[in-house]
């Protein structure tokens, strides 16, 4: 038996103030058992080490090989941790409608806003006026692919680096944005799809998009 393993036998029991007899009770094994895998004299077989990893709190993986952390991470005393309430605030919840969808590729036909799909639930959104859309296509891919919803309030003020549903010549896309005194780029995520320049006084809106709901 290797000397390393029966020092960490010693080492593991030491560690919860268990002598021999103590540790040899609570694994179901005579005293003289435990003296000789301390002194390399017999190899414990694996049921027995993960009794001793068990009833001492060290991991199975370190008490074998002495690699990795030496306790366990959580052990059934640890298992409900009680954190202060003061440290977090309370989360509000609201409903939205859900409208038609809103292209994730090249711009199309405009959502309809007086077309209610559903309403679904959403945490933290404080404009009276915000809304989901389904996108359609994968220009924003990996961030925001075909099929995900997104939720888009019209009240906060869109800047450059935004994601957005933008409205251009009475057409909808969402896209990041970049805006200057004249142009707003309209630039896809997806490295296949190429950016667009369009002219300020082209576009009916840029709402900001505050959530992603990824699907399933």
């Amino acid at each position: 038996m290797s000397t390393k393993l029966a020092r960490r036998i010693r080492e593991a029991r030491l560690s919860k103030g268990m002598d021999q007899a103590k540790l040899a009770a609570k694994i179901d094994v005579a005293t003289r058992t435990v003296q000789r895998w301390e002194n390399s004299e017999q190899v414990p077989d694996s049921n027995y080490l993960m009794r001793l990893a068990r009833m001492t709190g060290v991991t199975a993986h370190w008490l074998l090989t002495g690699e990795g952390d030496m306790f366990a991470r959580a052990t059934t005393e640890t298992k409900v941790v009680h954190l202060p309430t003061n440290r977090y605030k309370k989360v509000e919840l609201v409903s939205v409608p859900l409208l038609s969808s809103v292209p994730g590729g090249a711009p199309n036909l405009y959502f309809h806003a007086d077309y209610v799909e559903k309403y679904i639930t959403v945490d933290n959104v404080s404009d009276a006026n915000a809304f989901a859309l389904v996108v359609k296509g994968n220009s924003m891919a990996p961030r925001i692919e075909d099929g995900d919803v997104i939720v888009v309030s019209p009240k906060l003020e869109a800047r450059s680096g935004d994601i957005c549903v933008v409205r251009v010549n009475e057409e909808d896309t969402v896209k990041r944005v970049k805006i200057d005194a004249e142009f707003i780029q309209l630039v896809p995520l997806n490295p296949e799809f190429e950016p667009m320049v369009v002219r300020k006084k082209d576009v009916s809106f840029v709402w900001k998009v505050v959530r992603v709901i990824k699907t399933l």
